[in-house]
């Protein structure tokens, strides 16, 4: 996109409108994931001229459905969390008429069974009773109100671990001891997978302070790719393109790709993974502000991948989920029953923080026999799988991690810092979502509130607001908080 310098005259700038030689705003987004699109939808629809800039040879980012096996699995982001119009990617679901599956009404979504769902096993493969899934659940409720007395007494941060720890010198009753106490740590493995990190990682202070949308949670049908697919018609986008420097001068932005070719417009919108901002494989010139690199450096993220096992027949229980109990939460693991949603013979396997960071190791066809193994001790003749898939979003260059969450001794705030413009440089993503980090929502959130923060930086230099219409409707609006920090 070759944007020209613009001349900021006014007598010029005045010229050139009574001339009505017509100037269209241009803008460079970095990534075609969902915030990316999202963003570069929203300019396109206000009439800014907008390219895409994106590394991979696919659009999406970490939405990744795959359609090998003959049919749509998604590797990356396949649920909708929070089933309700307060979601704003819900109403667009809704008017594309795709179906949802869901998984869970509105309890926690660190614990989110109806217990019918559920189908726990011993390493020797007996399911424990349901009664005592039950008791433990409720054990665990009780465990995390204990939590939050600690967080209100201690000062400084510590890890979920630690104060589990704690909660059991103080309440030695809440301790359990064999198939409840694996029962127990199954509980936390679900927890780490929710946040893609181990529990000493976890922040205390802050793993609670997202804001849970009602409706609970719908697992998509027909896998994320449409909606991707939607926001994409009639960009331009550009495929293999991956982005190496970003220059921020006070009329314009410069980028530069990998092959040397660079693109120039009134600004960025910077939509790249947070593993990928903390790779420093973008180079910023001149440097972001320290409050934005040390956002960058501090924010957490984590693993959770996915090994799915496609099967001639069903032979499990029909139940949502399969859970293996053990001693430790890293011995602990859980599949997904893709048959009850979408009726075909497909189990996932969902290893997240270190366990997901040690199978990355294993080749594909070692990582499908690990998870092959583990089902085989929970369903002693369960027969072999067909086909496989394995997702490896932390060595993935272009992801270098699933999703971002908080980490020990770290503010909440830093989600905001990241989001945050740069002069005209705009930041958008997951891992810019205070309010929903690691979801998809949150990423096609901030993906509209950067655009929408674009737009008004770049009109209001040209003195055109009163132009354009604002790049959400009303319909669609999102609130965007005024930009007052402390940094």
């Amino acid at each position: 996109m070759e944007s020209g310098r613009t001349n900021s005259n006014p007598q010029l700038r005045r010229g050139l409108c009574y001339s009505n030689v017509e100037r269209k705003p241009s803008v460079i987004v970095i990534g075609g994931g969902m915030a990316g699109m999202a963003a570069a939808r929203a300019l396109h629809d206000a009439s800014f001229g907008v390219v895409v800039l994106e590394s991979r040879d696919r659009i999406g980012g970490r939405v990744y459905t795959d359609y090998s096996f003959g049919f749509p699995i998604d590797l990356g982001a396949s649920w909708l969390h929070g089933v309700c119009k307060e979601n704003p990617l819900a109403r667009l679901i809704g008017r594309l008429g795709l179906p949802l599956y869901r998984t869970s009404e509105d309890n926690s979504v660190l614990y989110d069974h109806d217990l019918e769902s559920y189908a726990l096993f011993d390493m020797e493969g007996n399911q424990v009773p349901p009664e005592l899934v039950t008791k433990v659940g409720e054990v665990f409720e009780s465990i995390l109100e204990e939590t939050d007395k600690i967080r209100q007494e201690y000062a400084e941060d510590m890890s979920i671990l630690r104060a589990f720890t704690i909660v059991f010198d103080r309440r030695p009753e809440l301790r359990m001891e064999g198939l409840a106490h694996n029962v127990l740590q199954w509980y936390l493995c679900r927890m780490e997978g929710w946040f893609s990190g181990d529990a000493d990682t976890i922040s205390l202070k802050c793993w609670d302070q997202e804001e849970l949308l009602p409706g609970g949670h719908g697992l998509m049908v027909r896998g994320y790719i449409p909606v991707i697919n939607t926001l994409a018609k009639g960009l331009d986008i550009r495929l293999g393109h991956r982005v190496t420097k970003i220059v921020r001068r006070y009329n314009g932005v410069k980028v530069t790709v990998e092959n040397g070719s660079t693109f120039v417009a009134d600004a960025a919108v910077v939509s790249v993974p947070l593993g990928v901002l903390k790779s420093k494989t973008i180079k910023f010139e001149p440097k972001l502000p320290e409050w934005k690199e040390t956002a960058i450096a501090e924010l957490g993220v984590g693993i959770e991948n996915k090994i799915v096992l496609h099967f001639e027949k069903v032979f499990w229980p029909n139940v949502e989920f399969l859970g293996v109990v053990s001693e430790t939460s890293y011995g602990c693991s859980y599949f997904l029953n893709l048959h009850k949603a979408t009726g075909h013979s497909v189990l996932v396997y969902m290893p997240a923080g270190q366990l997901a960071k040690d199978i990355e190791k294993m080749s594909d066809e070692a990582a499908a026999n690990f998870a092959y193994t583990q089902l085989k001790r929970i369903l002693p003749n369960a027969s072999a799988p067909i086909q496989h898939l394995v997702s490896r979003w932390g060595t993935d260059v272009n992801s270098l991690g699933s999703y971002s969450y908080d980490t020990v001794g770290k503010p909440h705030d830093l989600y905001d810092r990241l989001r945050i413009p740069v002069d005209n440089l705009f930041f958008a993503g997951e891992a810019t979502s205070a309010n929903y980090p690691g979801s998809v929502h949150g990423a096609f959130s901030t993906g509209l509130m950067a655009a929408e923060d674009c737009r008004m930086r770049v009109l209001e230099r040209y003195g055109e607001l009163d132009l354009f219409q604002p790049v959400m409707g009303e319909e669609s609006l999102v609130s965007v908080p005024l930009l007052i920090s402390r940094l």
